[in-house]
């Protein structure tokens, strides 16, 4: 297993996984609870006019203006998503940062993709290129996405 660690200290995070996305071939899976890094959603609508797959989950609670904001920039960009709650359903969160590409390579950590993180938090990534791994997360995020809600018709997907 090859494991690359990140820390915004000292590194962009942003940057890693800006990398990672533009690598797919085949698929991108994300699994996030904030997502509004401008960097971050072109990559994804990169990857998507390459062919590859792209689906995300995103958490349905809290930060509704900027949730808002991200379903409609990924429903721009055509991008399937759905909305995601914790185990005890509204109220709670899909807590979750974690983005697995080609079913080959896993990023995770406390890393949320927003530009916070990005300028102003300390937070974590890390890479693990695993396919072992990266199934596990495959498998978690499949899960999340059959029990997940489509978003509102306003926004499609």
């Amino acid at each position: 297993m090859e494991v690359e660690v990140v820390f915004t200290r000292s590194a962009s995070g942003a940057g890693a996984i800006e990398r990672l996305i533009r690598s797919a071939t085949e698929s991108v899976v994300a699994a996030l609870y904030r997502f509004n890094s401008p960097q971050l959603a072109a990559a994804l609508k990169d990857a998507r006019e390459r062919g590859a797959t792209v689906r995300v989950c995103l958490n349905n609670n809290d930060h509704y203006e900027e949730n808002r904001n991200a379903q409609a920039a990924l429903a721009r960009m055509g991008i399937a998503f759905r909305l995601s709650q914790g185990r005890s359903g509204n109220g709670s969160k899909m807590h979750h940062k974690f983005l697995v590409i080609d079913g080959r390579t896993t990023a995770t950590g406390s890393y949320n993709w927003t530009p916070e993180s990005e300028a102003r938090n300390y937070e974590n990534l890390i890479v693990l290129r695993d396919p072992e791994v990266a199934s596990a997360y495959a498998k978690e995020f499949e899960e999340l996405w059959n029990e997940a809600q489509p978003p509102d018709p306003l926004f499609g997907s």
